[in-house]
C-alpha cells in the first residue's frame, strides 16, 4: 500500500511524532499550527508502517507510506518448515488440544472460527487429514475428493451462518500469498458486503 500526502507546516515537531506513529495511531500537531490529524489505518492485524520524512520551509511532504504486514513476516517463516511433518495449530485443534470454537465437524473435514477475523463471519475450513496437503499449490489428482469436500463443507457453514446468499472463500497458498499455517485451509467470510478487488 503506498500513499502520497502533503502538509503545510514546517514544524520539527510535527516530523517527530510522524517518525513515532504506530499503525492504529491518532496524530494532532500543536495547537498553535493549523489542526490537523491523522489516522493510519490497517485492516486485519497489526502492522508495521514504514514513514519516510522529507521536510523543507513550507512543506512536510510524507511520501512512500508503506506498510509491511505480520503476516508477510510470519508467512515468510512459517514457509521454512512447511514440509517438516510437524504438527501445525489445526492439527492440535484437530486433535483438541487447542480449543476453537465448532461450526462444522464430519469425518473428513472440520471447520472452526477464526480467532482473528476478517469479517463478522469468519470460518476457517480444514481437512482433518494433511495428507501432504500443506497448501493448494501441492494438491495432487488424489487430493481430488477432498478438495470438494472442502468446498462443499464452506457452503454448509455459509447456511448454518447465515450468510449464503454472499461469501467469500479465500485459499492462500505459499508465501507471497501469506499463507502462515501450512496445512491446506479455506477462510469463508462473510456478513458484511465484500469489496473488489481484494488485498
Amino acid at each position: 500500500m503506498t500513499s502520497q500526502w502533503s502538509l503545510v507546516s514546517p514544524s520539527t515537531a510535527l516530523y517527530q511524532n510522524f517518525k513515532s506513529l504506530s499503525p492504529e495511531s491518532t496524530f494532532s500537531p500543536s495547537s498553535s499550527l493549523p489542526q490537523i490529524v491523522f489516522q493510519l489505518k490497517t485492516i486485519g492485524k497489526e502492522r508495521s508502517v514504514v514513514i519516510q520524512v522529507m521536510e523543507n520551509d513550507l512543506n512536510l511532504v510524507l511520501s512512500s507510506v508503506s506498510a509491511i504486514s505480520d503476516e508477510e513476516a510470519a508467512a515468510r517463516a512459517a514457509a521454512v518448515s512447511a514440509d517438516s511433518g510437524a504438527p501445525t495449530i489445526f492439527d492440535k485443534i484437530i486433535s483438541k488440544e487447542i480449543p476453537s470454537t465448532i461450526v462444522y465437524e464430519d469425518e473428513a473435514v472440520l471447520a472452526f472460527r477464526d480467532i482473528s477475523p476478517q469479517a463478522p463471519v469468519h470460518v476457517l475450513v480444514i481437512p482433518k487429514l494433511r495428507d501432504v496437503l500443506t497448501e493448494l499449490g501441492k494438491a495432487e489428482k488424489r487430493h481430488e475428493e477432498i478438495l470438494g469436500r472442502l468446498l462443499y463443507a464452506a457452503k454448509i457453514v455459509a447456511e448454518k451462518e447465515g450468510i449464503i446468499d454472499g461469501f467469500r472463500v479465500v485459499v492462500n497458498s505459499g508465501p507471497s500469498a501469506c499463507q502462515s499455517v501450512y496445512h491446506l485451509h479455506l477462510h469463508v467470510l462473510g456478513g458484511r458486503q465484500m469489496k473488489w478487488p481484494p488485498g
